[in-house]
């Protein structure tokens, strides 16, 4: 038999002694579309502006793949949930990094001032005239986080979601709803040495818009803080808040279940949380807001 192939050679990058490395590099998750563009449309498109392209398949490692390519500037096409993996990947190689709204949310996208309905816009990124900034992103552990974490009723709707997902059920978001929505059971933890009895942790990468039911935008992301806010009744009808550039979080129980960018995770209480201060740099298209 012959060996598999490695990331390099699967996403047909030129990797001969004496080659150049690429210099910008696309991954395009085709599951997160399904609208206009395609995915095979946006591929293309981003190939017009030089950028070197491979589209997601099953099982494909994300990391290894943005981290093969040796590019400059590393960019992702997908919704929230695929873009903490080439982000960290533009982190450790000190690439700059590129999102591409593509997915159902996309409030990261919507936060740093693209257009999440025009994703071809957002891949002026690419030329030369695109501006950059640098931003906050947030950590746990040893994971980076670009929106929020959060640990209670929310983080058990993805948890549940994801399991119906996983048999196939298209009815997987409301039938996790249906299921997780009459629970009461509350989290009881310690923030910073403070006792707090919540059904609703949620820490943000900088100051988040708290509305009932929802999180608004992100006036800034590059405040160097997060913002940590807890909801105790049944409701988050109110939420007590605090800012700072770290938090501990200890849990009863050890394990506990978290969605971090709306993916879902298990980890081991005591958490440690905080604000890499201007860590990120991300190209935008100069007539981004």
């Amino acid at each position: 038999m012959g060996r598999s192939a490695q990331p390099a050679e699967r996403i047909g990058l030129r990797r001969r002694v004496g080659w150049p490395a690429v210099q910008c590099f696309l991954l395009i998750n085709p599951r997160s579309g399904g609208g206009d563009p395609s995915a095979d449309a946006l591929a293309e498109a981003a190939r017009e502006h030089g950028v070197d392209t491979h589209m997601l398949a099953e099982g494909d490692d994300i990391p290894a793949l943005a981290r093969a390519s040796g590019a400059a500037v590393l960019g992702v096409a997908g919704g929230d949930g695929s873009l903490a993996a080439v982000a960290a990947v533009a982190l450790e190689t000190e690439a700059a990094f590129v999102c591409i709204p593509f997915g159902t949310r996309n409030h990261f996208a919507r936060d740093v001032g693209l257009d999440r309905d025009d994703p071809l816009a957002a891949l002026a990124a690419f030329d030369d005239d695109a501006v950059e900034r640098t931003i906050d992103i947030g950590k746990i552990g040893d994971r980076i986080f670009l929106n929020n974490v959060s640990f209670g009723v929310y983080a058990g709707l993805v948890h549940e979601r994801e399991q119906h997902r996983r048999r196939g059920d298209a009815l997987a978001r409301p039938r996790a709803l249906v299921k997780n929505a009459p629970q009461r059971h509350r989290l009881r933890a310690r923030v910073n040495g403070e006792d707090i009895v919540a059904r609703v942790i949620f820490v943000g990468n900088n100051r988040y818009d708290v509305r009932l039911f929802t999180l608004g935008e992100r006036d800034r992301l590059d405040g160097g803080e997060l913002h940590l806010g807890t909801a105790a009744g049944l409701l988050p009808h109110t939420w007590e808040q605090r800012l700072a550039p770290a938090f501990t979080i200890e849990l009863d129980g050890g394990r506990v279940e978290a969605a971090v960018d709306g993916e879902p995770l298990t980890l081991e209480s005591p958490l440690e949380l905080e604000s890499l201060a201007a860590a990120l740099r991300v190209r935008l298209p100069r007539r981004a807001k």
